[in-house]
């Protein structure tokens, strides 16, 4: 399979796999779809991830999360910065998603770390999806 926005791919076969109540959900291995995954994991949104080696490309494994009612944890994924159009943000522009209850994540040039830390951190970057 070829994809040209690797983010997007990501994010819609996560969003795919909630609506099925899928337990888990391969995507491909890159530096930044696993960087996004430590950062699901980190703020909760999935149980853990595994990375799987294979002689092409590698994959990685994202083990999805839900609540005891069977409802997924993740209720939204949004691809904020795309490759047609590049969003970037200051450090104290970094949005706030759904009151606090959500997360933005940002590729800054201390790696890429969710909204909060980037405030933290007093660094900008591209703004590359929100999670909530």
């Amino acid at each position: 399979m070829s994809a040209n926005d690797l983010i997007a791919d990501m994010l819609t076969r996560i969003r795919n796999a909630n609506m099925a109540n899928f337990e888990k959900v391969d995507v491909i291995l890159t530096r930044m779809n696993r960087s996004l995954a430590d950062i699901l994991k980190e703020e909760g949104y999935i149980r853990d991830y595994q990375v799987i080696q294979d002689d092409v490309q590698g994959v990685l494994r994202l083990y999805l999360k839900y609540d005891e009612d069977g409802r997924p944890v993740i209720n939204g994924l949004k691809r904020e910065s795309r490759c047609g159009l590049r969003r970037y943000v200051k450090h104290d522009e970094i949005p706030v998603i759904r009151n606090g209850l959500g997360t933005s994540i940002l590729s800054t040039s201390k790696g890429v770390v969710s909204g909060e830390q980037a405030a933290k951190l007093h660094v900008g970057g591209e703004y590359i999806c929100s999670v909530w």
